[in-house]
């Protein structure tokens, strides 16, 4: 009898091959479920960061002209006279010295008078990243 019952414990100790296909088959289907859910919502998440930093600049671009009478010559001069903390970052292409700078009509003097993403592609609403 003793041989009989270790026996039996040994045989339901471990999981059969099947098992763990199903349980791996089910994690399958639950990732395929939730990773284009959170790809979406990183790119979502960039592109209102690259919102927000078009927002940010193009205030401290109208502060400057304010207060200096001209647009800034570069945007390092924002930086520079502290009116942004850093030089903007382009979320979409993950850098910061890829913009699309637009001077001032005349008579307006300066060098950068708005500024543009220069991330090729839609956004997730339909619109270019390069009308922003």
């Amino acid at each position: 009898m003793r041989n009989g019952r270790h026996r039996m414990i040994k045989r339901i100790a471990g999981f059969t091959l099947v098992e763990l296909l199903v349980v791996l088959s089910i994690l399958a289907l639950l990732l395929s479920l939730a990773v284009p859910r959170y790809f979406s919502g990183v790119q979502r998440a960039k592109e209102q960061a690259l919102k927000q930093q078009l927002v940010t600049t193009r205030k401290a671009l109208d502060e400057f002209f304010s207060d200096q009478g001209q647009y800034p010559d570069t945007l390092q001069e924002l930086v520079d006279k502290h009116y942004l903390d850093k030089l903007p970052w382009d979320a979409i292409v993950e850098n910061n010295d890829t913009w699309i700078v637009t001077p001032p009509e005349l008579p307006l003097v300066g060098g950068v008078y708005t500024l543009h993403s220069s991330a090729a592609g839609q956004a997730t609403d339909g619109s270019l990243y390069t009308d922003w």
